[in-house]
């Protein structure tokens, strides 16, 4: 087992301990709208949407990271296991792991920021209404 494995295992376990993250694990769910190609039969550019859902913790950032422009007091960090994001098709999880991106939608805020730590366990989003 590599290290993002052992990561994601060891955070998975504490997500489901009632005596560790459990009461602090919510649900995810994040909607991309994209437009899609132009249609020439109907001469218009469709959207196309792509949901996922998961599971991660909700946080602040730390008085020291806001600066007021970049991070803003009302900005909420998200912390999402990357082995446990996925596509859904009517609400249902497939197979397919998904990736946040800049511009989604969670939990009715707005993705300003994504990235990952350096074993590729976890995503980290910074959320803004």
């Amino acid at each position: 087992m590599g290290m993002r494995e052992e990561i994601q295992a060891e955070l998975a376990e504490a997500f489901d301990d009632p005596d560790g993250l459990a009461d602090a694990v919510k649900p995810v769910v994040g909607v991309r709208k994209v437009q899609g190609e132009y249609d020439p039969e109907t001469g218009t550019i469709p959207e196309v949407i792509t949901s996922y859902a998961g599971r991660g913790i909700f946080g602040s950032y730390l008085s020291k990271e806001i600066d007021g422009t970049l991070i803003q007091t009302t900005d909420q960090k998200l912390t999402i296991l990357q082995n446990e994001l996925f596509i859904t098709l009517l609400s249902v999880p497939t197979a397919t792991v998904a990736t946040p991106e800049i511009g989604d939608v969670i939990g009715g805020k707005r993705a300003l920021n994504v990235s990952q730590d350096p074993a590729g366990a976890t995503w980290t989003v910074q959320l803004r209404v």
